[in-house]
């Protein structure tokens, strides 16, 4: 054997070997990124889930209320719809972390090395965000209550109250997103 068949061999295995690390580095990367994609979906979808719940319970408490308003006939009253609508805000907020943490994903090498933090960063927005908009649904929904038997008495109190619920969402937002990792030239 010559040695320039050794050093082909030889070339031959190395190449082969890198290709194979590359190969191992592309897989681990893929999958460390898979947990951030996952606590992206995960921040998005328990948002809405809040929201969703959170709407629900004071639709409810709505419509209770406007039946019994049009069976008495006075007039409808739009001010529930205002606190039956403001849960959505939630899955807005969640949304705007799932597109900060969408712009690190762009950066596998980022995204690798901060997986278990994009991971938790959108467990923690979507649970935030998800109880948030569930409480503020409730709060809605005695507020329906409270303003029907009170012929609209209070409204003023009831926003206050649900604002200091939307409180917790904007704090969950903004802390949650300051540790979001930068991106180089950003």
């Amino acid at each position: 054997m010559t040695a320039l068949t050794l050093l082909s061999n030889l070339s031959t295995t190395i190449l082969a070997e890198a290709e194979a690390a590359q190969q191992y580095m592309t897989e681990s990367i893929n999958s460390l990124t898979f947990m951030g994609q996952f606590g992206v979906v995960m921040a998005l979808g328990l948002a809405a889930l809040g929201s969703s719940i959170g709407i629900g319970a004071a639709g409810q408490a709505a419509a209770g209320a406007w039946g019994k308003e049009g069976k008495s006939g006075k007039t409808l009253k739009f001010t529930y719809i205002i606190l039956l609508g403001l849960p959505i805000s939630q899955t807005l907020y969640a949304m705007i972390i799932m597109n900060k943490i969408g712009d690190v994903l762009s950066h596998p090498e980022i995204a690798a090395g901060s997986a278990g933090l994009l991971f938790g960063i959108g467990i923690a927005t979507g649970l935030g965000e998800m109880l948030s908009a569930w409480m503020q649904g409730l709060v809605g929904a005695a507020g329906v209550r409270s303003l029907s038997e009170s012929d609209g008495k209070g409204f003023a109190f009831l926003l206050i109250a649900m604002g200091i619920v939307e409180t917790v969402g904007i704090f969950t937002m903004v802390f949650l997103m300051g540790r979001i990792p930068a991106l180089p030239g950003a």
